[in-house]
């Protein structure tokens, strides 16, 4: 086999990995009811695609091959460690006195193909009994895919700090005998909105880095919108999945023009429209429409709405800002929080001017949140600049260049203070 058909091959193995590692992971961990025995012999079976696939041949249904090349692999692995199958026994006996949760009408692949069971690790990762930064680690390493080191890296932790972190939520869920399971229809309305939080929030570090060299991380965004995808093709029927879906699409579009030729952010008002991702803008409009309609509201579908009213419009002059300030404060009654008031208060300033934005911004200050979060600070100092109150614009930048941001941020804080 020469060079470059190895390359090949290596590269059909990790296009399998990433588009069905948490297909194989979730049915394995259906099958067998462990965590860490699924990844092991996950990839074991990658392992032997690199080896077998460069000489046979790439097989006409490769997630089939993984699934069946990791089942054995885990027969053979419990045949041999008793201590495991007695362990495993247990939680087969859980499972089989609990009360079974009936499961959504969930898509399933065709026949002889892998079933979709990844909305079952879902909830299992992003289960309430995990801390919240466990929930975030454990989804980014079993349904994003992401090694361990990424996940460190996205998060700017060492990788021995992430790998406690996993290996603590996996205990847990060992320990505290979480059940792989979807949640029964009484459940599905309160355990949601923890699921959807934990996308979004692998999204928001992907859009806006809390620090380092970059102010994206398009790499960890793209990650989410996948995830998002996912859960939306899985529980169709539930409007904010399709809401958050629709919020990162029509976020994510304009991720060309929210940076110059240096990597420096550009504000909205400043980006080049010509440069959004007018496709994606489309998909993400109609998914609003699905998740504004059969009922009330939910916080994905009122922010994605106000991401459309942006995307939408031909510059800021032209932004309805008033419907705007007015979806704000729908969003302001569903999830009452400061930053949700930090941004309705922007708005404000675009519909009514700089001093009505900067009362509604200084009435925030004693919000302990808003104290050492860089866009409270750096939006109080624009609109004062915009005030012509131009020493205390600086020395709000010069606060904010005291808080944690990315390097970006804080040369444009640079440029600002020397204009």
């Amino acid at each position: 086999m020469g060079e470059g058909e190895g390359r090949v091959a290596a590269e059909a193995v990790e296009a399998v990995f990433r588009e069905e590692r948490g297909l194989l992971l979730a049915s394995l961990v259906r099958r067998f009811g462990d965590l860490d025995l699924a990844e092991e012999v996950t990839s074991e079976a990658i392992e032997a695609a690199l080896r077998h696939w460069p000489a046979e041949g790439v097989p006409a249904r490769p997630g089939a091959w993984l699934l069946t090349t990791a089942r054995r692999r885990a027969v053979d692995r419990l045949r041999r460690d008793q201590a495991y199958a007695a362990r495993l026994a247990v939680l087969a006996a859980d499972a089989e006195r609990a009360e079974p949760a009936p499961a959504p009408d969930l898509p399933r692949a065709g026949d002889g193909e892998l079933p979709d069971e990844r909305l079952q690790l879902f909830f299992t990762c992003t289960h309430p009994a995990l801390a919240a930064e466990d929930r975030t680690a454990l989804t980014l390493r079993c349904l994003a895919g992401l090694t361990t080191p990424e996940v460190a890296r996205a998060f700017l932790v060492p990788t021995a700090t992430m790998a406690q972190r996993i290996v603590r939520a996996k205990k847990k869920i060992r320990e505290a005998r979480i059940p792989f399971r979807v949640p029964g229809p009484d459940e599905l309305s309160q355990r949601l909105p923890g699921v959807l939080q934990v996308v979004y929030s692998v999204f928001t570090e992907g859009y806006a880095a809390s620090s380092g060299p970059r102010l994206q991380r398009l790499d960890l965004a793209e990650e989410a919108i996948r995830l998002a995808r996912i859960l939306h093709r899985l529980l169709p029927a539930e409007r904010e999945c399709a809401g958050l879906l629709a919020l990162l699409l029509l976020v994510h579009a304009r991720r060309d023009a929210r940076t110059g030729p240096e990597g420096e952010p550009v504000l909205l008002e400043d980006q080049d429209r010509g440069r959004w991702d007018r496709p994606m803008i489309e998909e993400g409009r109609a998914l609003v429409v699905g998740a504004l309609t059969g009922g009330p509201a939910g916080p994905y579908g009122v922010q994605a709405a106000i991401a459309a009213l942006h995307d939408e419009a031909a510059d800021v002059a032209a932004t309805d800002w008033p419907q705007i300030v007015a979806l704000y404060d729908v969003l302001l009654t569903l999830t009452p929080s400061p930053v949700v008031a930090l941004n309705r208060a922007v708005a404000v300033a675009m519909r009514d001017g700089p001093a009505a934005g900067l009362a509604l911004l200084d009435a925030l200050a004693g919000e302990p949140r808003l104290r050492a979060y860089p866009p409270y600070v750096v939006a109080r100092g624009d609109l004062l600049g915009r005030l012509g109150r131009d020493r205390e614009a600086a020395d709000a930048y010069r606060e904010a260049l005291e808080l944690p941001v990315t390097e970006p941020e804080r040369a444009a804080l640079r440029r600002k203070l020397g204009e």
